[in-house]
C-alpha cells in the first residue's frame, strides 16, 4: 500500500454498507489480537524468566523489524517536518508506555484485574479524541466518563483490600490506560495522514534505537529463558500484538465508520477475561464480574454520548437568524 492509497483519505461522509461491514471487520480483528496481549504478558513474566523490562522492550524490536521491512518493501515516502513529533507521541503510548507498564504491572496481579481496569481505555480514548479534536460533546459523555473513572478506582481499591485504596500495580495499569488512551487517539488522526499500517509502523521504526538498548541491558542483567509455550507467547506480543494488531485496527478506523468502529473495543475487556480463565486458569469472582460490567457499560455510555451531534456556534447562528426571520414574518399577521 502507497501512502496515495485510499487508506490514507479522510473518511467520507458515508459509506455503502459493504465498506462500513469492513472498517467493523477490521476492527474486530484489532481488539481479537489486542484481547490476548495481558494474558500472553501476563504468561511470560509469571515465572520470572523473562524480566518486564525484557518483554516491554524486546517485543517492540520483533515488531520494529517486521515494520521497518514493510516500509521498504513497499518504498513509503518520510514522514515530514511535525509528523515525526506526533508519531513519537504514539510511539511513547503504545510502543513504550503500555507494554513497559503493564509487564510491570502483571508481576503483581492477575491478567483478569488488569482487563477490569484497562477497560477504561474506551472511555479515556475518546475523552482524548475529543479534547485533540476540539470537539464539544455534550455533559452526557463527561458524566459517564467520570462514572466509569470512579468505578475502575473502586474496583482496584476493594479487590486491593478496601481501605488501601489501590496498589502500586493499579497505578501502573492506570498509567497504562492514559499511554494507549495517548497513543491510540493521536495514531487515530495520524493515520489520516500516513495511512493505517504506516502510522504504526513509523512509529516502531522510531522507537527501535532506544528499545534495542534497552532490550540488551535487560538481557545482560538477566538472561530470558521461558518454555516453549512462554516463547509462542513472546512471540505473539511482537508479531501479532505489536504489529499486526496494530495494522487490522488503525486499517479499521481509517476506513471507519470510525465513531462505530471504536465502539469495538468495548468487548475486549470481556474477551481477556474469557482468555485468561481458559488458559491461565484464573479464577473468575464476582468482584472482577460486577467490576468489569461496570467499567464497561461506563465506557459505553460515554462512547456513544460522544457521538451525539451538537451543534457547531455557526450551526447555532444560523438557526437563530432563520428562527428570527420567521418571527418577523409573522409579525404582519399578528398585528392584523
Amino acid at each position: 500500500m502507497r501512502n496515495n492509497s485510499s487508506a490514507t483519505l479522510p473518511t467520507a461522509p458515508a459509506l455503502s454498507p459493504p465498506a462500513a461491514r469492513a472498517g467493523l471487520g477490521w476492527g474486530v480483528l484489532g481488539v481479537a489480537a489486542f484481547s490476548f496481549t495481558v494474558p500472553c504478558t501476563r504468561a511470560v513474566v509469571d515465572d520470572g524468566g523473562m524480566s518486564p523490562l525484557f518483554v516491554g522492550s524486546a517485543r517492540a524490536v520483533v515488531a520494529a523489524v517486521l515494520a521497518a521491512a514493510a516500509l521498504a518493501l513497499t518504498r513509503q515516502r518520510l514522514p515530514r517536518g511535525g509528523q515525526w513529533g506526533r508519531l513519537a507521541l504514539v510511539a511513547g503510548g503504545v510502543v513504550v508506555g503500555f507494554p513497559f507498564l503493564t509487564s510491570y504491572a502483571l508481576t503483581r496481579t492477575s491478567a483478569s484485574h488488569s482487563a477490569v481496569v484497562i477497560a477504561l481505555l474506551p472511555a479515556a480514548t475518546a475523552v482524548l479524541a475529543a479534547l485533540r479534536g476540539r470537539e464539544r460533546p455534550v455533559r452526557a459523555f463527561w458524566v459517564a466518563a467520570g462514572v466509569g473513572a470512579v468505578a475502575a478506582v473502586a474496583f482496584a481499591a476493594a479487590h486491593g483490600g478496601g481501605l488501601g485504596g489501590p496498589r502500586a500495580f493499579d497505578l501502573l495499569l492506570f498509567g497504562a490506560v492514559l499511554a494507549a488512551a495517548v497513543g491510540y487517539a493521536e495514531g487515530g488522526l495520524l493515520a489520516r495522514e500516513l495511512g493505517a499500517w504506516q502510522t504504526i509502523s513509523w512509529a516502531l521504526v522510531l522507537s527501535a534505537p532506544p528499545m534495542l538498548l534497552l532490550t540488551a541491558v535487560a538481557a545482560a542483567e538477566r538472561r530470558p529463558s521461558g518454555s516453549a509455550a512462554e516463547w509462542a507467547a513472546f512471540a505473539y506480543l511482537g508479531v501479532v500484538s505489536m504489529f499486526l494488531g496494530f495494522l487490522a485496527w488503525y486499517r479499521g478506523l481509517a476506513i471507519g465508520p470510525m465513531a462505530r468502529v471504536s465502539q469495538v473495543q468495548l468487548v475486549q475487556p470481556v474477551m481477556t477475561v474469557s482468555w485468561a480463565v481458559l488458559f491461565l486458569g484464573e479464577e473468575l469472582a464476582w468482584a472482577t464480574v460486577l467490576g468489569g460490567v461496570a467499567v464497561v457499560a461506563s465506557a459505553g455510555v460515554a462512547v456513544r454520548a460522544r457521538l451525539a451531534p451538537v451543534p457547531a456556534p455557526a450551526a447555532r447562528e444560523r438557526e437563530r437568524g432563520r428562527e428570527s426571520e420567521r418571527e418577523r414574518g409573522r409579525a404582519p399577521t399578528a398585528r392584523g
